[in-house]
């Protein structure tokens, strides 16, 4: 039965179901005619035809392969419960970048247990790249494994600040103490930052402002290619959590980054 699969199992189906959904998003990208809408929520988030037909080709997909399991996605929100096997959607995390035609905006899905998440893709449809991770076990982007760097000195981190003009008008004097920490700095936004510290290609990401489909799907990536992945107190993430996160290759470089966010 589909509930009995091994998190192997249930990790390529999930890899599988985010790569062939990049069509739709893809159909879209750099397209006009894109019926753009507006939240109704603190960020005015930016809405369009191509996230609600994305999260509703995952949502069908996971159906079809594991009837019965919990789905909670950006878009149409939650069916069935949480408190078993479940699956959390972000169908396009980064709208903003996919309006404006940047390549990297992302695809999250993850597949939690009580809360807890085991299996976390994250999709790059215009990048063509498909970074997996499963609890206790490995990450691999497209099929290779990958590993986070071993950068345990803030001097040497190459750090990314994700949504730098909300953490700005959050807390001015927080953004300047980061604007001078580490080697290198740069502005960001959304999943692909996160992505990179599992592939060793950047040290560190703080984000601020996320919702848990925009999150908690990056856990297993984050842990199994090695790195620490929290909320500012240093505490695991949960359905519960605040939203403001930070990410870090080594247990040493998340530590000092936490006594940066707290001054």
């Amino acid at each position: 039965m589909k509930d009995r699969m091994t998190l192997d199992q249930i990790a390529a189906s999930a890899a599988r179901i985010a790569e062939a959904a990049s069509a739709v998003p893809m159909r879209h990208f750099r397209q006009s005619g894109l019926g753009v809408e507006t939240k109704d929520d603190a960020d005015a988030s930016p809405v369009t035809i191509a996230d609600r037909a994305t999260e509703e080709a995952i949502r069908a997909a996971l159906a079809a392969e594991f009837p019965g399991h919990g789905i909670f996605g950006e878009e149409f929100g939650t069916e069935g419960s949480l408190d078993g096997p479940a699956w959390i959607i972000d169908p396009i995390d980064g709208t903003r970048f996919f309006l404006t035609g940047y390549p990297a905006f992302g695809m999250l899905i993850g597949h939690l247990q009580a809360g807890v998440p085991q299996v976390g893709v994250v999709r790059m449809p215009a990048l063509n790249e498909t970074y997996l991770g499963i609890k206790d076990a490995g990450a691999t982007l497209n099929g290779a494994p990958i590993r986070a760097r071993a950068t345990t000195e803030l001097r040497e981190a190459r750090l990314f600040i994700n949504e730098a003009e909300r953490l700005f008008a959050h807390d001015p004097a927080l953004f300047a103490r980061l604007c001078t920490t580490g080697h290198t700095r740069r502005m960001s936004y959304d999943c692909y930052p996160h992505a990179m510290v599992a592939s060793g290609q950047i040290d560190a990401v703080t984000d601020i402002g996320l919702e848990p489909y925009d999150f908690l799907p990056l856990v297993p990536l984050i842990e199994a290619a090695g790195a620490v992945i929290t909320d500012w107190e240093g505490r695991a993430l949960t359905l519960g959590s605040d939203g403001r996160v930070v990410t870090a290759a080594t247990p040493a470089l998340h530590a000092a980054l936490l006594n940066v966010l707290h001054g």
